[in-house]
């Protein structure tokens, strides 16, 4: 298998703790966890930006106040 290493699974309380080397770590801070089998899989899961967290929101069709009605105009200051 490329890119695989030996290492050593070491128990903290009923948890195993496993040490990634490396050259194998991953770039985020949370991952999906999951056994098929006999096999342990990994899976990064990316943080998702502001952008791409818009782009899920439906579309605001509500009309909005106009929070100058009513204000006095804003004073013309000249320098």
């Amino acid at each position: 298998m490329q890119n695989s290493r030996h290492v050593s699974l070491l128990t903290s309380g009923q948890d195993q703790v496993l040490t990634i080397p490396h050259e194998l770590a991953l770039s985020g801070t949370e991952v999906l966890l999951r056994k098929e089998g006999h096999r342990l899989i990994i899976e990064l899961i990316p943080s998702n930006s502001l952008l791409s967290l818009l782009t899920t929101l439906q579309d605001i069709t509500d009309d909005f106040p106009d929070m100058d009605k009513g204000l006095l105009p804003l004073d013309d200051i000249t320098f």
